[in-house]
């Protein structure tokens, strides 16, 4: 693969990301800009690649067709504004652009530059022109800035460039194309401006399903509660916090979705006439909280979902009856649900569910106590088993 470093600040991230694709098994082939070897020579990436690292068209002719033609992916990280305004052009006046030229592979791109020229009209142009070409973009993210600004501009983060690089080479799949909508973690309802009804979700197991079905090559979109674990690299997320915001975003989002992963924890009550105002301690001893019954997210989109043909998978927790409480959720527009029951290795919180999958026929499954990853891939083998005839 090529690693194309160019000349910003953020040059550094470029060898924590090359050390990274060294581990992983790549070879991995590196051309400096010229301003990018001011910030990281050459003798660096030679350490870490053992092998020749490229600068200038004129030492090794026709060295640039060759990269090109041999890489099965290229990465600029950092990408700047100038070498973005460059590919835009079709320009190939130094070894990495013309390389790239060159190139037959798949490309992409992370840029990296100060918030004032990410939000350019002309940079604006310019990657809506390589979009349009059908290049990768990651990033930028946003953060605090080498010159002390604050916006996007920051480049991504070496561990997220690996995993899209890994989806981008991942082979066709039966999830390849298709649109996956996972819902994860809990939903808070206010009581007043700083206290909240919630529950006990991590969102773990949300997580593991959406970062399961973005490796194997879906569209994924992760809609998640507020949570304190860190969400996976790769799938788009949107950050919810009440049961309302949550069933916006999934109307907005299951209208070309092909499936429904809805691991999350919503809220079964609200109250009725939350303040906007902190309640006071003493007030709190004599007001009674009156408890209204929240939406039922799956009940709320069922005929959208029915309309649009969405294959849902949903979750059930319980602590007794499990599996008959379970099939009655089936009624809710279900294709499966996958039920467990609160306990100390499984349920909210912790990194190990056993689940016992039950479908519209009755038959129930159960499995043996996993790590909510491998609960994961086998839910995601039988959904593969069931929609394999179906083209959406």
């Amino acid at each position: 693969m090529l690693l194309i470093v160019s000349g910003g600040i953020a040059a550094y991230k470029a060898v924590y990301l090359c050390r990274g694709l060294r581990q992983a098994g790549a070879q991995v082939d590196v051309i400096l800009t010229p301003a990018g070897e001011h910030f990281v020579g050459r003798v660096t990436f030679g350490a870490l690649t053992g092998r020749r690292v490229y600068r200038d068209v004129w030492e090794e002719p026709l060295a640039h067709v060759t990269l090109g033609r041999e890489a099965d992916i290229a990465v600029v990280a950092p990408a700047t504004a100038d070498i973005l305004a460059r590919l835009a052009h079709g320009l190939a006046g130094d070894m990495a652009t013309a390389t790239l030229l060159a190139a037959a592979c798949p490309l992409l791109v992370c840029p990296a530059m100060n918030v004032r020229m990410w939000e350019h009209p002309a940079t604006r142009r310019n990657m809506e022109a390589l979009r349009a070409d059908g290049v990768h973009v990651l990033g930028p993210d946003h953060g605090e800035l080498a010159e002390g600004e604050v916006g996007y501009g920051r480049m991504a983060e070496p561990d997220e460039i690996l995993a899209k690089l890994g989806h981008l080479l991942a082979p066709p799949s039966p999830w390849s194309g298709r649109r996956v909508v996972v819902t994860a973690g809990p939903t808070r309802a206010p009581i007043d401006a700083v206290r909240f009804i919630s529950n006990h979700s991590s969102g773990r197991m949300g997580f593991a399903l959406a970062e399961a079905a973005w490796r194997r090559g879906a569209d994924v979109v992760l809609i998640s509660g507020p949570t304190e674990v860190a969400p996976p690299d790769g799938p788009r997320r949107i950050d919810v916090e009440t049961a309302d915001e949550m069933l916006d975003a999934l109307r907005a989002e299951l209208a070309d979705a092909s499936v429904l992963l809805m691991a999350a924890a919503v809220g079964d009550y609200r109250i009725g006439a939350p303040s906007n105002d902190k309640i006071k301690r003493e007030q709190m001893r004599e007001l009674p909280l009156k408890l209204e019954a929240e939406k039922d997210l799956l009940t709320e989109t069922s005929a959208l979902r029915r309309e649009q043909g969405v294959f849902t998978l949903g979750f059930a927790l319980e602590t007794q009856d499990a599996v008959e409480n379970g099939r009655r959720k089936l009624d809710k527009g279900l294709d499966l649900i996958a039920v467990n029951v609160v306990g100390p290795e499984t349920g909210f919180g912790t990194s190990t569910n056993r689940v016992t999958l039950v479908s519209p026929s009755g038959d129930a499954e159960e499995w043996p106590l996993l790590p909510k990853q491998e609960v994961a891939e086998r839910l995601l083998d039988r959904i593969e088993t069931e929609f394999s005839g179906n083209s959406k």
